[in-house]
């Protein structure tokens, strides 16, 4: 009696693994070409030019003292005028972003002997303390002229500008419709070329895509860009791009 049930038990088995549901099980099937069909997969790129209307920088103040607290409180009165500066040149609040705040302290030289070895501990002789803020620039035709204001403002610190499109939606989606045409474009040049035809879009993917550009020191100082003119800055254009990989199927004509 306990061979039977042992047997029975065996046998429905494959009645219970046909009964998983049917959610439980993903199958990845790739797209069907037609009997004497080919595939070929093309990569191309697509581009749109914009001229910016954003310049995002850093501005910032560093300070040194005796100690921490001196050079900090330094710091923080430069950095609120600097602050200042900046909302009286029309940056809004909404485009101000404190990016770094530090102390640190400052070592002094350590005295070196005749073999070219030093001698003792590094002695703290002083504290620096850093403020920056990271601003967007949305007027650039005034871009120089905030520059030098927060020069002499206080800030000895301003790098950038990483030149940006405040809504590059438009801009991208234009580079991509001209990927995808360049890439239909030389799927038909392939497809002539060896006698054939593209008769659709098996898949289509994308990579890569604008960034903005990355900033560039911009200036460094302590008071010395007290030009009377402001200093001149070049926008000019920004490339944005798409790059797709398609995937066509081809047949006989």
């Amino acid at each position: 009696m306990k061979r039977l049930i042992l047997a029975a038990s065996i046998a429905a088995l494959p009645l219970a693994a046909l009964a998983v549901p049917a959610h439980a099980q993903s199958v990845q099937t790739a797209p069907v070409v037609s009997p004497g069909a080919t595939v070929l997969t093309v990569q191309a790129e697509g581009r749109t030019t914009r001229v910016p209307d954003l310049a995002v920088f850093s501005a910032g103040v560093t300070s040194e003292g005796k100690t921490a607290s001196e050079a900090l409180a330094a710091n923080a009165r430069a950095m609120n005028a600097t602050l200042s500066a900046l909302k009286a040149s029309g940056v809004a609040a909404r485009d101000m972003q404190t990016s770094n705040l530090s102390v640190s302290p400052v070592y002094g030289q350590q005295k070196r002997l005749p073999d070219g070895s030093t001698e003792g501990d590094p002695v703290i002789v002083g504290y620096r303390a850093t403020n920056q803020v990271q601003v967007k620039q949305r007027d650039l035709a005034r871009y120089g002229q905030v520059i030098d204001t927060l020069v002499k403002a206080g800030a000895n610190e301003v790098n950038g500008p990483s030149f940006q499109l405040d809504k590059p939606d438009v801009a991208q989606d234009e580079a991509r419709v001209d990927a995808v045409s360049k890439a239909r474009a030389r799927a038909e040049l392939y497809a002539r070329a060896a006698g054939l035809k593209v008769v659709r879009i098996l898949t289509i993917s994308e990579t890569g895509g604008w960034s903005p550009q990355p900033p560039m020191l911009y200036a460094r100082a302590d008071k010395m860009m007290m030009s009377a003119a402001p200093s001149p800055v070049a926008a000019g254009e920004l490339d944005v791009s798409a790059s797709v990989t398609i995937t066509f199927e081809l047949a006989p004509q």
